[in-house]
């Protein structure tokens, strides 16, 4: 597989993870309540850094060859 695809589906997976997080945080905040609610929420916030930490990664390595 060259550069050019494994960057491709690293970024679609941290796309996967802002959607994701996005998802979550509306759901802990407008449905659930309690320690659900705050748990729903840590997992969002991990998401969120962890596809923003690969998108910044998949932005700044530039195109491949």
């Amino acid at each position: 597989m060259s550069q050019s695809m494994l960057n491709m589906y690293i970024s679609f997976a941290g796309m996967i993870f802002l959607l994701l997080s996005i998802g979550l945080i509306l759901l802990s905040r407008h449905k659930l309540k309690g320690i659900l609610a705050i748990l729903v929420a840590i997992i969002a916030y991990i998401l969120f850094i962890l596809g923003s930490i690969i998108i910044f990664y998949i932005v700044f390595t530039g195109p491949t060859a």
